[in-house]
């Protein structure tokens, strides 16, 4: 089933296609989507056409920080009913907690998750689009260059609605490549914007979530918690995605066994096995599969090394890291990064 988001995802593109001298109405209609939807917000619409629209959008504009801009424009209220109990959360942990625990009830492509280490928290940002029913790009699959700055931009903008304007966080990655002029990125996500970084987040300090939400009424808090419990709950059958994540964030740490992963999912190993077979998968397969994706981007990154690379995968050595490529791909590492740097 194709991930739908709300329309509230286009609040203000009207306005910002007008100030960048572009037809809205026509760029809407090209991708599937209908203009006069855009007067309620809580209409839910597949994520893949309005990931196809932002990137349009950027062409026909020239502007590659579109989704950035469209990003500053947003507000808490975005987020709709949600956004209701968020705001009277008693600090930036709990907030950020809801806002990801939810995070179905507003976009179901979004995948947002918090890790501490070392007195920094990091918020990874990563987008399941799918592919859009109707739309101008010919790609096999679409870009999602305009959607991820765009999530990445509205989760700053939601952490400074707490933590005030003037705040900015340690750094922002993004795993694609930069635009030719980044003024736009340093102006929004402050000087510490790195591109062809090894995943795409937000990293702050970890002091911050404890940060006291001064937007917050007790008086109200019960009355937010209460149709908090009205919401649905996410899908607890999705557990292959959720494994995924895990994987990805538990890599480079050293410590990516079945027995870690089952626990943070509250699971025991048996019981994963169990989920994971009825997808037809196995943890071997899916943590092969997850190296191999990470693998592929990494290698062909000038930045990192292959020592670097084989860090970030969780193999003890080069060597080991090298004998594994090779299986995968019938080609040392060494090669394929010249023949993508070629």
């Amino acid at each position: 089933m194709k991930p739908l988001a709300r329309y509230a995802s286009l609040n203000r593109y009207v306005d910002l296609c007008r100030s960048v001298h572009i037809d809205a109405v026509d760029l809407m209609r090209s991708v599937g989507l209908a203009p006069a939807s855009l007067a309620n917000p809580d209409q839910w619409v597949p994520a893949a056409s309005i990931a196809a629209l932002l990137e349009l959008s950027a062409t026909e504009s020239g502007r590659e920080d579109f989704g950035l801009l469209l990003a500053e424009l947003r507000r808490l209220s975005n987020l709709g009913p949600l956004s209701l109990v968020i705001r009277e959360e008693p600090d930036v942990r709990s907030a950020l907690d809801v806002l990801i625990r939810y995070e179905h009830t507003y976009n179901e492509a979004l995948r947002i998750r918090l890790t501490e280490v070392s007195g920094l928290a990091t918020l990874r940002i990563g987008l399941e689009v799918g592919d859009p029913a109707n739309s101008r790009p010919t790609a096999d699959s679409v870009d999602t260059r305009q959607t991820v700055e765009l999530a990445v931009g509205a989760t700053v903008q939601i952490l400074r609605s707490f933590l005030g304007p003037a705040w900015h966080p340690v750094s922002v990655g993004f795993a694609h490549s930069a635009p030719q002029d980044t003024s736009t990125h340093r102006r929004i996500l402050g000087n510490a914007v790195d591109f062809d970084h090894e995943f795409t987040g937000i990293v702050f300090y970890a002091n911050d979530l404890d940060a006291r939400n001064e937007l917050a009424d007790e008086l109200l808090r019960p009355y937010a918690r209460a149709f908090l419990d009205s919401l649905p709950a996410a899908d607890s059958s999705d557990t292959l995605s959720r494994t995924r994540e895990l994987i990805e964030v538990l890599l480079p740490t050293g410590r990516c066994s079945v027995e870690h992963v089952a626990r943070s999912l509250g699971f025991d190993r048996r019981t994963l096995h169990r989920h994971l077979a009825e997808t037809g998968d196995t943890f071997t397969a899916v943590l092969n599969s997850v190296r191999s994706s990470l693998a592929q981007r990494l290698v062909s990154n000038p930045r990192y090394s292959l020592t670097d690379v084989a860090v970030h995968l969780g193999f003890s050595t080069q060597g080991s890291f090298s004998r594994w490529f090779r299986t995968q791909f019938s080609m040392s590492p060494s090669e394929w990064k010249a023949q993508r740097q070629g």
